[in-house]
């Protein structure tokens, strides 16, 4: 599937705002409700929207206080990975995780309802896991976030 500049101002809007309507969205990229409609099916099917979440405030979900862990292992066999990858996968404050180059192994995104909680997360971890070090970042600000990716690079 080939994409046209109306497939990429769909996925853009709809990252956005996947709770626009299927009307407004085709008077954005001036197409009918109906064609709309197909396109959206389409680039559902064919993987480019890969599903719709609903994004919460975390403040008002009581976890205004995000932590970025960095770890360190010196266990890299398949068995270990797994392991790690089930043990943060049951901690629901950690949000997002990453396997890095560099200095680092991996970073773990945390929110939490205060910065003393990051310590019940850091127990929960290490019960199970076995690490080699682990140093932890309190965000004092977000600059930008959001989950929007560029859509000018898909073809």
């Amino acid at each position: 599937m080939t994409l046209d500049e109306r497939d990429r101002k769909l996925l853009d809007l709809l990252q956005r705002d996947a709770a626009t309507s299927v009307a407004d969205l085709a008077e954005k990229v001036s197409l009918s409700l109906s064609a709309c409609a197909r396109r959206i099916q389409r680039l559902e099917e064919h993987g480019y929207i890969a599903r719709r979440v609903a994004l919460l405030d975390p403040e008002r979900m009581g976890v205004p206080t995000t932590v970025f862990a960095l770890v360190k292992t010196a266990h890299h066999s398949d068995d270990w990975i797994e392991l790690f990858r089930k043990t943060i996968g049951d901690i629901a404050e950690i949000v997002e995780a990453h396997r890095l180059t560099g200095n680092h192994d991996y970073i773990l995104k945390i929110v939490l309802p205060r910065v003393e909680h990051y310590d019940v997360i850091y127990k929960q971890i290490v019960r199970k896991v076995e690490l080699f070090d682990v140093s932890a970042s309190i965000s004092m600000e977000v600059l930008k976030s959001g989950s929007a990716v560029p859509v000018g690079y898909a073809e």
